[in-house]
């Protein structure tokens, strides 16, 4: 029998269609974007700033962020909240799934044949039911510096 520290607790949701998972433990807010300031200069992924109950929250677009297409101008995204070295930031995603229990001993390392710009930002993979779960590692998602610096 497996007691809970066998387990991580995600966070899912979807970008182009690809299903994610970020461990619960690292997602502070849910919420629906309003109101973004753009920053002047800023790179592509940075969708901008915005106002959460009364912090001041930089907003990175994953889709900008994994090079796929542009979200339709129709389509409001979700922001996932994190926190990390002090700042906090939201990550504009497509869609916000449910929370799922999965054993630590069913991640994967990436597969070979994962897109390279996700194997960047990706920590590993679960095989569900007919899909991958791409597990991202907030700290790789945040490294904005390094792929700035290799432009």
């Amino acid at each position: 029998m497996q007691d809970d520290t066998d387990f991580t607790e995600f966070v899912t949701f979807t970008i182009a269609g690809q299903l994610f998972g970020l461990p619960i433990a690292r997602v502070q807010d849910v919420f629906k974007p309003a109101r973004l300031t753009r920053v002047p200069l800023a790179g592509v992924e940075i969708a901008g700033v915005l106002n959460l109950r009364g912090r001041i929250v930089t907003a990175i677009d994953m889709r900008q962020r994994l090079d796929v297409k542009k979200r339709e101008a129709s389509a409001a995204p979700m922001a996932i909240g994190i926190e990390a070295k002090g700042e906090s930031f939201g990550l504009l995603v497509d869609t916000v799934g449910e929370v799922l229990k999965l054993p630590d001993a069913d991640r994967e390392s990436n597969p070979i044949n994962l897109d390279r710009k996700l194997a960047a930002l990706s920590g590993g993979v679960y095989r569900l039911d007919g899909q991958l779960l791409v597990v991202l590692g907030i700290d790789r998602v945040l490294d904005l510096r390094a792929e700035a610096e290799a432009a």
